[in-house]
């Protein structure tokens, strides 16, 4: 029988892996250092890896440690999103908001955890697609929000912020073997991308035909779960919004013969018409705290409705 990963184990994981430290990993849980220190190494024993190296600098992941933190993430995300539909009242309020995986999964979870402390009452469905594909839907009245990419400086929804595209390639082989060549090196350049409609991959590829750079699609999927992986496993080399990069992966650019990158917008869509108390409180929620994270600063105060 497969072994089961429990979510008390997944959560202390991430909470040392967001604060590099097993004591305030301990503050945030509410748990002693000792007590996070014990789940960390029950999870280890589970997966049969190591996930954390101490030393005298402190705490970091290992690359197994970073493969599973953005399962980690996805699986902690998805029982609380159960657990909030298991109890809510029976006089439910829902938002159904459309973003692209990416955003889901690196943006959204901090966002709809505080909504959902503050207002348990209010049921939110969160749907993944292409951004241009989310905004027609949106238009149609399929959708009460969007939260989506767009080229900066296009007209259509709410700026929430500008946020810079990287180029993404996977770590350097510590000790490398003859012959050994990065990926990034390749040419063809091999690309690990969202489908087609992804806008950020629309910007790349124009990048790279803007120099001359051969290049040929090594790897496509809507999750950025897997793009994640199939950069860390070598496939190739992708863009992204630098939010969305894990720690894990290697940012490259000029030095390594790569264009420039343009921002882009992540900006808010709102279906037409008044929209219901719940989804201006989740719109206003969005607009609080993703927009602050440009700046690095967190909220002063739990998402409610005098903040919004």
């Amino acid at each position: 029988m497969p072994a089961n990963l429990d979510t008390d184990l997944l959560r202390a994981f991430v909470a040392v892996a967001d604060s590099a430290s097993f004591t305030r990993a301990g503050e945030r849980l509410g748990r002693t250092q000792a007590a996070v220190s014990q789940q960390v190494r029950r999870l280890e024993g589970i997966v049969g890896k190591r996930v954390f190296e101490r030393d005298t600098h402190g705490v970091r992941m290992t690359r197994d440690g970073e493969m599973l933190l953005a399962y980690a993430r996805r699986m902690l995300t998805l029982n609380d999103e159960v657990m909030a539909l298991m109890h809510r009242s029976p006089t439910v309020a829902s938002v159904r908001i459309g973003t692209p995986d990416d955003y889901a999964t690196m943006l959204l979870p901090d966002v709809l955890a505080r909504f959902n402390a503050a207002y348990p009452e209010v049921m939110v469905e969160v749907v993944c697609d292409n951004s241009p594909d989310l905004v027609a839907e949106i238009d149609k009245g399929r959708y009460d929000l969007a939260l989506v990419t767009r080229k900066a400086g296009d007209s259509g929804g709410e700026l929430v912020r500008q946020e810079p595209v990287a180029w993404v390639a996977p770590p350097l082989d510590p000790v490398p073997q003859a012959g050994y060549r990065p990926v990034d090196s390749l040419n063809p350049l091999p690309l690990a991308l969202f489908p087609k409609g992804c806008v950020v991959r629309d910007l790349a590829v124009a990048a790279l035909d803007g120099i001359g750079r051969d290049w040929r699609v090594a790897f496509t999927s809507k999750s950025v779960v897997a793009v994640h992986g199939a950069v860390m496993g070598g496939l190739g080399v992708t863009a992204m919004e630098r939010c969305t990069v894990p720690p894990s992966l290697r940012r490259i650019g000029a030095a390594e013969g790569f264009p420039d990158l343009p921002d882009i917008d992540i900006a808010l869509h709102r279906a037409r018409g008044v929209a219901p108390k719940p989804v201006r409180l989740l719109a206003d929620a969005i607009h609080d705290l993703v927009g602050r994270q440009l700046l690095g600063r967190k909220p002063a105060e739990p998402v409610g409705e005098t903040a919004a």
